[in-house]
C-alpha cells in the first residue's frame, strides 16, 4: 500500500496553485498598448474539400506562419514568465543571463505579427497546391491583453491535372526523357502540386546523370502549366527542357583518364587549369589507373579495387558516389576530393581526379575510466590503445590494445570478493575479402577480412583466477548502410583456471558446523565458473537499422546464430549424456547452438519527444558433448542497460530465489533462454537535459531441470516468472557524451511466493529500509538501447 502523508499533498497543492498563479500573470509585465500574441487560428472556407483534406492543409499552413507564439505547456508559460520575473543582467554571462535569455523566453507580441505577409505566405501555399483562385483575410480577437489573430482562407476550387506532355525532339537528351516519361509522378486526375513539380524534375535529373549528363541540372527542366484549355479547374503540363539550357547539359560524357593524387595537400601541391593539381613526374600507371603518390605510401591496387570507373565507360552518378563512399569507407583518407575536367569538349570525354589527402597512419589513444553498477562495485580501467591504418600500405588496419581494471566491492553481500582485470588484443583488418574464391561487391562500404587474437587475465581475489585465451577470423561486409552481416568462420575460446581457493570450493561442495549459521549448502552450479572450457564454431550476425532516417518511425534489429563443436562432435560420435564425452587437448569441448533476437522499435511523438521499446528473445541448446551451456556464453539480465529494477545477475533461472545461497559471495544468475521487454518514453526539456520514464519486464530460465536451481527450468507458466520494474531517468547530452542516472524500483520479483509476486502492497515510501533495498540508481554512459 502507498502512503503519502497529509502534508505532502498540502505541498503539492501549494506548488501547483503558485504555478497557476504566476503562469497566468505574464500579462502584467506588458507595458501600455502591448498585447501577448497567443497564436494563429486558420478557418477554411470550403465545401468541396473533404474534413481531412481541410485539416491537413489547415495543419500545413499553421506551419507556414509567423512568429510562432511563446511555448506553452498545459495552457501555461513558464518560460515566459522566467523571462518576465528575472531582472536584466549586466553582463552576458552569469546565473540571471542564463535564466533570462536561456531558459526564459522574450514575450511575442500582437505587434510582432506581420498579417500581410502571413496572408500572402497562405495565399502562395495554397496556390502552389493547386487552389489557383484563394484569397486570405484576417481579423484579430483580444482579451485581457492578449491577442489571437484569425485567418479566413477561401481557397476555391482544386485544380486537377487533365493531361500531361514531354513533347519530343530529335535531341539525345530528350529520347532519355522520352525512355522514363512512362514513370511520371505527374498523374491525370491528380491535383496540381508544386511539391511534386519538383520531385519530378529531380528524378529526371536522377536518370539523367546516371546516363552520362554530368552537367545537367533539375533547374534545366520547366514544367509550364496551361489552365485556360478548359472551363473547368483542370491544368494541362507540359515538361521540357528550357530554351537556354546550356549545350553542355545536353550532352552524355565518358571518362578519359582516371587519376588519383593519393597524398593531396593544397599547400604543397601545384595547381593547374580549373584548380587541377599537376605533376610530372612520380606518376604510376596501373591498369589504365594514373596514381601519383611520390613516396609510394599506397599500393595502387587498392585504388583499383575501390574505383569503379574505367576508361571508356559512360559516366553515371551511382559509381560516381559509390567510388567516393568507398574511398571514405577505407578509414585511411581524412579529406577525399572528386573533380571532372573535360579533356575532349568535341568527343565528349573527361578526366576524373580523386584528391586524397591521408590522415595521420598512427594514433595512440589513452583512455582512463571511473565506474560503478548496481552490483555494488566501483573501480577504474585503463586502456592503451594503438592504431596504423596503412600496415600493409594497402589501407589495412593493425589495432593493439594493453588494458586493467579493478573493481572493488563496496556495500552489497559482505563476503563479496574484488576484480582485477588486464588483457591484450589485436586486429588486422584487410578491406577485401580474403578467400579462396572471387568476392565482387558493389556496395559503397568496402568489405573487410577480420583477424583476431585476445588474452584476458581475470582475478576475483581469494577465490579464483580465470585465463582467457580467444581468437577468430572473418568477414564483416555492408550491402548498404542498413544492413550488414558479420560472419566470423571460426571463433575460439579457451578458458584455463587457477588457483581456486579453497574458499571458493566450499561453496561448491558445502560445509558442515555445528552451528547452522556456519554452515554451508552445496552448491555444484558454481563448479562450472571454474571449468576448463574449449569453444570453437562460426557466429553469424546480422543487423538492419534505419535509425538514421529523419522519419517518425524506425527500427533496429539484430540477429545472431552461435554454432559450437557441430561438425566436430557429430564426426567423433560425442555424447555426454550417454556418458562418452570427448576431449580436445584434453579438455572436452562445447557443443551448443545459440540463437538471439534484439528487436527496437522507435516512434517519434514530436521534435522534442521519443518513445523507444525493445525486445530480444534468445536460446541456448546444448546437446551431443554437452549437457550445459557454457557459462561464457549463457545469458544474464539485470543492470543499467537490461532489468533497471534489479542489480546486474542477480535475477533468475525462473523463480529461483538467490537469497537461497547461504554466505554467497557473489550473484551471478544465468540462464539458456532469455525474454525482455522495455519501453521508455523520453523527452527533452532543456537543451542537453532529458527526462525519461521506462518500464522494464523480462527473465532468464534454464534448458534442463538444475536440482541447485529449483524453479529454473522453462515451462508453460514462465509468464508467471516473468519480472517488471519501473522508474524515472534523467540523461545529460553533451553530444559527445551521454550522462545517463535511472532510478528504478522492482513491481514484480519471480522469486516472491507465487500469487504475492506483485509488490504494490508492500511499497513503503516512509521506510528507509524498503527504499534501501527496492531504489536501485544506475549511473552509465548512453541510452540502453
Amino acid at each position: 500500500m502507498i502512503k503519502l502523508k497529509t502534508s505532502y499533498y498540502k505541498i503539492f497543492a501549494t506548488l501547483s496553485f503558485a504555478v497557476l498563479i504566476s503562469s497566468c500573470s505574464n500579462t502584467k509585465f506588458l507595458q501600455e498598448g502591448q498585447m501577448l500574441y497567443t497564436g494563429a487560428k486558420i478557418n477554411i472556407k470550403n465545401d468541396t474539400l473533404s474534413k481531412k483534406e481541410k485539416s491537413s492543409l489547415k495543419e500545413a499552413l499553421q506551419e507556414q506562419l509567423r512568429p510562432k507564439p511563446n511555448s506553452s505547456f498545459l495552457g501555461l508559460r513558464p518560460k515566459l514568465y522566467i523571462y518576465n520575473i528575472t531582472k536584466e543582467p549586466k553582463k552576458e554571462k552569469g546565473l540571471r543571463y542564463w535564466l533570462k535569455n536561456k531558459i526564459g523566453e522574450k514575450p511575442v507580441l500582437l505587434q510582432d505579427v506581420d498579417r500581410e505577409f502571413n496572408k500572402k505566405i497562405i495565399v502562395n501555399y495554397s496556390e502552389n497546391k493547386g487552389f489557383f483562385n484563394a484569397k486570405a483575410s484576417s481579423d484579430t480577437v483580444s482579451k485581457n491583453k492578449k491577442a489571437q489573430v484569425l485567418y479566413t482562407l477561401k481557397p476555391g476550387a482544386r485544380y486537377l491535372i487533365s493531361q500531361v506532355n514531354f513533347p519530343e525532339d530529335s535531341t539525345v537528351i530528350n529520347s532519355e526523357i522520352q525512355a522514363i516519361k512512362d514513370k511520371t509522378f505527374l498523374k491525370v486526375g491528380n491535383p496540381f502540386d508544386l511539391d511534386v513539380i519538383k520531385a519530378e524534375r529531380q528524378r529526371i535529373d536522377e536518370h539523367l546523370k546516371n546516363r552520362g549528363f554530368y552537367y545537367f541540372s533539375p533547374d534545366n527542366i520547366i514544367v509550364q502549366a496551361d489552365s485556360t484549355v478548359l472551363k473547368e479547374p483542370k491544368v494541362e503540363l507540359f515538361v521540357k527542357l528550357k530554351n537556354n539550357t546550356p549545350q553542355l547539359s545536353k550532352e552524355p560524357f565518358t571518362i578519359d583518364k582516371t587519376i588519383v593524387f593519393a597524398d593531396y595537400n593544397l599547400e604543397d601541391v601545384k595547381l593547374g587549369k580549373y584548380g587541377i593539381p599537376y605533376i610530372t613526374d612520380s606518376v604510376e600507371v596501373y591498369n589504365d589507373l594514373y596514381v601519383i603518390d611520390p613516396q609510394h605510401k599506397f599500393k595502387p591496387k587498392i585504388f583499383d579495387r575501390t574505383l569503379y570507373f574505367n576508361k571508356g565507360d559512360l559516366y553515371n552518378r551511382k559509381d560516381h558516389n559509390l567510388s567516393l563512399n568507398r574511398l571514405i569507407s577505407l578509414g585511411v583518407f581524412k579529406f577525399v576530393k572528386n573533380e571532372f575536367v573535360v579533356s575532349d569538349s568535341l568527343n565528349h570525354t573527361f578526366d576524373a581526379y580523386y584528391l586524397l589527402t591521408p590522415r595521420p597512419f598512427q594514433s595512440l589513444r589513452l583512455e582512463t575510466l571511473g565506474k560503478t553498477n548496481s552490483a555494488n562495485y566501483t573501480g577504474g580501467e585503463v586502456n592503451l590503445n594503438w592504431t596504423h591504418r596503412n600496415f600493409f600500405k594497402g589501407a589495412e588496419q593493425l589495432k593493439g590494445a594493453i588494458y586493467g581494471a579493478a573493481d572493488v566491492q563496496v556495500g552489497g553481500p559482505k563476503d563479496a570478493n574484488n576484480i582485477i582485470r588486464f588483457g591484450a588484443n589485436a586486429q588486422l583488418s584487410i578491406p577485401r575479402i580474403v578467400a579462396p574464391f572471387r568476392f565482387n561487391s558493389s556496395s559503397a562500404y568496402v568489405p573487410r577480412t577480420n583477424f583476431n587474437l585476445g588474452y584476458e587475465y581475470l582475478s576475483r581475489t581469494e577465490l579464483y583466477t580465470l585465463h582467457n585465451f580467444n581468437t577468430s577470423f572473418g568477414y564483416v561486409w555492408k550491402e548498404n548502410e542498413r544492413k550488414e552481416h558479420d560472419l566470423k568462420v571460426i571463433e575460439v575460446t579457451l578458458v584455463k583456471p587457477q588457483n581456486v581457493t579453497d574458499k571458493y570450493l566450499e561453496q561448491i561442495n558445502g560445509k558442515y558446523d555445528p552451528d547452522p549459521e556456519k554452515s554451508i549448502d552445496p552448491n555444484p552450479s558454481l563448479q562450472r565458473v571454474i571449468d576448463k572450457q574449449l569453444i570453437f564454431g562460426p557466429t553469424y550476425n546480422y543487423t538492419y537499422t534505419n535509425t538514421m532516417l529523419p522519419k517518425k518511425n524506425t527500427f533496429y534489429y539484430k540477429g545472431s546464430l552461435d554454432l559450437a563443436g557441430t561438425i566436430t562432435g557429430l564426426v567423433s560420435g560425442a555424447d555426454a549424456k550417454a556418458g562418452k564425452q570427448k576431449e580436445l587437448f584434453g579438455i572436452p569441448f562445447s557443443q551448443y547452438a545459440k540463437m538471439e533476437h534484439d528487436f527496437r522499435y522507435y516512434r517519434k511523438v514530436n521534435d522534442k519527444s521519443t518513445i523507444a521499446t525493445r525486445f530480444i528473445a534468445g536460446v541456448g541448446y546444448p546437446y551431443g558433448n554437452s549437457t550445459t551451456m557454457p557459462y561464457v556464453k549463457q545469458f544474464f539480465v539485470g543492470g543499467s542497460n537490461s532489468i533497471r529494477a534489479f542489480r546486474a545477475r542477480t535475477l533468475g533461472p525462473g523463480s529461483y530465489d538467490p537469497r537461497n545461497e547461504q554466505a554467497s559471495f557473489f550473484f551471478d544468475q544465468s540462464g539458456d533462454i532469455k525474454l525482455e521487454l522495455n519501453a521508455e518514453y523520453r523527452a527533452n526539456i532543456y537543451k542537453f537535459l532529458n527526462v525519461a520514464v521506462f518500464a522494464d519486464a523480462g527473465n532468464v530460465w534454464l534448458i534442463n531441470e538444475d536440482d541447485d536451481k529449483p524453479g529454473g527450468k522453462f515451462s508453460k507458466d514462465f509468464a508467471k516468472e516473468i519480472a517488471v520494474g519501473a522508474g524515472v531517468g534523467l540523461r545529460l547530452d553533451f553530444s559527445i557524451l551521454i550522462l545517463r542516472l535511472d532510478l528504478a524500483m522492482p513491481l514484480r520479483v519471480p522469486y516472491y511466493e507465487e500469487g504475492n509476486r506483485w509488490t504494490f502492497d508492500r511499497i513503503d515510501f516512509g521506510s528507509g529500509a524498503w527504499r534501501k533495498d527496492n531504489l536501485i540508481l544506475n549511473i552509465a554512459i548512453g541510452y540502453p538501447f
